[in-house]
């Protein structure tokens, strides 16, 4: 049931009918309501053995971070991907279905997971049950409910787990927390979110007719758990120019922009550009939620949204607003991509425009009663500063109040690209290192708390949230965006 070449394949060895055993396999209720099994105990000095599911675009540079180890199962429903990383991993075992691949590699520790954001719960609550480590992408899940069934199984399994925000493992990203939480820029009542996303179409209905699936593509495998719908090859000239980020309609890199894949831009960036902000003012549960968007139908998030958190008083600390921005008003050539100037109020940003001579299309502000904090990064691994009484932004690092500051969060030993040094710290802790930084505890927690600005926009009116009972107390019909229904035999 295992492919185990010993030359390297191209597209024209996989044919269809080699493809279909690998997916002759019980529905995903297999995997569900196991007793949980414990990872099996592994010295520093051993390498993990890894299996990835996914691996075209995001899934390519996972695996590639994680080639210290033992890459032993390659997992993607479409062939061309899959003949491109075996090229790169001639060893591995072959699957299209995760399914059977979690069922017959015996040997996995651990499991990487780089798929769309609809499979992500499904894929790892297989995994933790069968005692496997595991990495996942962000955002962890598609929708609220998974975040908490993840976040719980976690705890249960016993096993390592990171949430795919490399931003986490950068220093200046760690430092940033500390210097908020010494109160250098004293309480924090207003935070400013923003980014440029999305940088593919939103704000379409869904297309009329199908094509004819790829022949290298699961259709079926593709969309799991998600409601069925026809295969769509080609974007119309005035939706997206063409070459640009891939034709596909959702399976290449669009999906991102369908409620029923995707999380739109606050899915995909908050986890990075909020992270901060969240970690550094220990942001729980918001009390309400409120979003305006540009137009949302039942089928893609807007072109532009702007959601306000309201978090409330957190033992000592204030209350706080959140304020979330992306998007912008649609370019003249297309109607459903943006020009990205959805920010912040201008007058917010006399000092960041003396410094950098615009606003910058990610980052984040945070004001304080005693100064500001300001990143111009998605991930946020460099910060400014200004105090009240001073006249400009200084670099974090070099401001004298910094200084004095005392290093209270863990760094990590290697240095490099915030990507690997994220990979690795999350594989020292499967092998009993010390914890990750984004595990499932906090990455569950982030994704649940910023997934609600996802269903302020699909309720259309301000929410009144009851987070301990995952409810909104003003709005039921929140409920069925909450929990997802799925397809039968996709249960979690």
């Amino acid at each position: 049931m295992t492919r185990k070449n010993s030359s390297q394949p191209t597209v024209s060895h996989f044919t269809r009918r080699q493809f279909i055993y690998t997916t002759a396999v019980a529905g995903a209720a297999a995997f569900t309501g196991l007793a949980a099994s414990k990872p099996r105990p592994i010295s520093p000095s051993s390498k993990l053995n890894i299996g990835a599911v996914g691996v075209g675009g995001k899934g390519r540079t996972d695996v590639a971070c994680c080639g210290s180890e033992n890459i032993v199962a390659l997992c993607d429903v479409d062939g061309n991907n899959l003949a491109a990383e075996h090229q790169r991993r001639p060893k591995a075992n072959l699957y299209k279905d995760w399914r059977l691949m979690l069922e017959k590699e015996k040997s996995l520790d651990a499991v990487i997971i780089s798929t769309p954001d609809h499979t992500h719960a499904a894929i790892a609550a297989a995994a933790m049950r069968l005692g496997k480590h595991v990495y996942c992408q962000k955002p962890l899940t598609r929708s609220i409910h998974e975040a908490r069934v993840l976040r719980r199984l976690a705890k249960e399994c016993g096993v390592v787990t990171q949430m795919g925000n490399q931003g986490s493992a950068d220093d200046g990203l760690r430092r940033a927390i500390e210097v908020v939480q010494a109160g250098v820029i004293g309480s924090v009542r207003e935070v400013h979110v923003w980014s440029n996303r999305p940088i593919w179409p939103q704000g379409m209905d869904r297309p009329a007719g199908k094509d004819p699936v790829p022949s290298l593509l699961d259709w079926d495998l593709w969309l799991g758990p998600a409601p069925w719908r026809p295969y769509q090859h080609e974007w119309p000239e005035e939706i997206m120019p063409k070459g640009r980020y891939g034709n596909a309609y959702y399976h290449s890199f669009a999906w991102r922009g369908w409620q029923d894949f995707g999380t739109g831009a606050l899915g995909d960036m908050a986890c990075h550009t909020a992270n901060t902000p969240f970690r550094a003012l220990k942001l729980g549960y918001p009390t309400t939620i409120e979003a305006q968007s540009s137009a949302i139908n039942q089928e893609s998030w807007p072109l532009k949204s702007t959601i306000r958190f309201e978090f409330p008083s957190r033992g000592n600390l204030d209350p706080v607003t959140l304020w979330w921005y992306d998007g912008g008003s649609p370019r003249p050539q297309s109607a459903y991509t943006h020009v990205g100037d959805n920010k912040p109020p201008r007058e917010l940003f006399a000092d960041v425009e003396e410094l950098l001579d615009k606003v910058p299309g990610s980052g984040y502000l945070m004001i304080g009663d005693k100064g500001r904090m300001f990143s111009p990064e998605y991930y946020a691994g460099r910060f400014f500063i200004r105090l009240n009484d001073e006249k400009e932004l200084t670099d974090g690092r070099a401001h004298e109040a910094v200084e004095a500051v005392p290093v209270t969060l863990p760094r990590l030993p290697s240095k490099g690209s915030t990507e690997s040094m994220h990979h690795q710290e999350w594989i020292a802790a499967c092998k009993g290192g010390p914890p990750t930084f984004s595990d499932f505890e906090h990455g569950a927690s982030f994704t649940e708390i910023f997934l609600l600005g996802g269903v302020a926009l699909q309720v259309g009116k301000k929410l009144e949230w009851d987070g301990p009972k995952m409810r909104a107390k003003n709005a039921p019909e929140a409920a069925q965006f909450v929990q997802r229904r799925y397809r039968k035999g996709w249960d979690l």
